[in-house]
């Protein structure tokens, strides 16, 4: 299988906080990776350090076969993996649909009127067509991380990486957002998850990575992990949240 991202012997500090122990990973296309584990674990901080949002201080983190330490692969990298975080980013003065468009038109420099029919579409597809003209301020939760996975598809990319998407929604709104999501693994998207939500993992991921303090303590097939997962850490995290 073609391998999309690849990171070895990744480490990360914070000042003298070890907080990614030598990471090594390989995610292949049409994978579905949930990253799971407790809190203050690293997940996001791995996360973030896929596309450089974070820097790290030593080891390689490859997406789609560039160095992202390289800094002139990082324009390349960032259009192509779409990044959904836990509280929205959207811009507030700007309409649902301008908030989508805004990326393809300035970045890939897709026509406008191409970038307003692509949104339509992807609006749709997130069941938020009523909303197009609305601001960030008249949604919902659940409705605005729905338009920032709509906004962030806008740009076709070839990974999509969540980073605890439904973590700060009411439970209510919760399983509309990962309705969408579940559609976009059933599509094929390659697809990084940093997520508690359990539920999801089981009927969606093809592989778990379960982190405990810096480490990745475990990687697995999904069915692996639920069933006879090897590490205890692993064993009481489920446990507690199954």
């Amino acid at each position: 299988m073609e391998s999309v991202v690849e990171i070895t012997g990744l480490n990360k500090f914070y000042g003298r906080n070890h907080v990614l122990k030598n990471i090594n990973l390989r995610v292949e296309k049409g994978d579905v990776l949930v990253i799971c584990g407790p809190s203050g674990a690293g997940k996001s901080t791995l996360l973030r350090c896929i596309n450089r949002l974070e820097n790290f201080e030593t080891g390689t983190v490859r997406v789609l076969g560039k160095d992202v330490k390289i800094h002139t692969n990082l324009i390349f990298i960032r259009r192509n993996t779409g990044m959904v975080f836990q509280h929205f980013n959207l811009f507030p003065h700007l309409t649902v649909l301008d908030n989508i468009i805004i990326a393809p038109i300035h970045v890939k420099k897709v026509a406008k009127h191409e970038a307003v029919e692509k949104a339509k579409i992807l609006l749709q597809r997130v069941g938020l067509s009523e909303k197009l003209m609305s601001y960030p301020h008249q949604l919902s939760g659940g409705e605005k991380q729905r338009v920032a996975i709509a906004r962030a598809l806008a740009m076709d990319p070839e990974i999509m990486m969540f980073d605890e998407p439904t973590s700060a929604l009411d439970p209510e709104m919760i399983k509309e957002v990962l309705n969408v999501m579940v559609d976009l693994a059933n599509g094929g998207m390659t697809m990084i998850v940093v997520t508690h939500e359990m539920g999801f993992a089981k009927q969606v991921s093809n592989k778990i990575a379960f982190m405990d303090k810096g480490e990745i303590i475990e990687f697995a097939t999904k069915e692996s992990f639920f069933s006879n997962p090897t590490s205890q850490r692993a064993r009481e995290f489920l446990s507690k949240i199954l």
